[in-house]
């Protein structure tokens, strides 16, 4: 059987080289953010399997940034791009595969030239990781 994400997620378009490997990855496209998700899967495993912190630290990245563009484009402030100046990751529990992880963003202040970005991280719909990131306007 094929993996059928929740509704209303449909294929992310916006790939990388980085997150090829993990495909396929889903995306949630809101009026004010993004939200990523995944069904966790052996490719995302770390030594002890499973879902490695990494995977979850550049997800929550890569949420914040694309829901800061939704919120600049919204507030009408020009931008080309962001570049990630600053992230942490706060790990509250510890996801394992065959779960579906969903990186939203809960806040994101827009600047001309720095966007501030919060997101939890839910497996199956519990917070595994608080994420906070500041992002150069490019």
């Amino acid at each position: 059987m094929t993996f059928q994400p929740p509704q209303p997620f449909t294929p992310h378009t916006r790939t990388s080289p980085l997150t090829a490997p993990w495909e396929p990855i889903y995306a949630d496209v809101r009026e004010d953010r993004w939200v990523l998700g995944l069904e966790a899967r052996e490719a995302h495993a770390n030594s002890r399997g499973g879902p490695h912190g990494g995977l979850i630290a550049a997800l929550a990245d890569n949420a914040m940034g694309l829901s800061c563009g939704v919120r600049m484009r919204r507030e009408g402030l020009s931008f080309n791009g962001f570049v990630t100046v600053s992230l942490g990751v706060d790990y509250l529990a510890a996801p394992v595969l065959g779960q579906w992880l969903e990186f939203d963003t809960d806040f994101i202040k827009p600047g001309k030239s720095l966007c501030y970005a919060e997101a939890t991280v839910r497996a199956d719909g519990k917070p595994v990781a608080r994420a906070r990131g500041t992002f150069k306007v490019v």
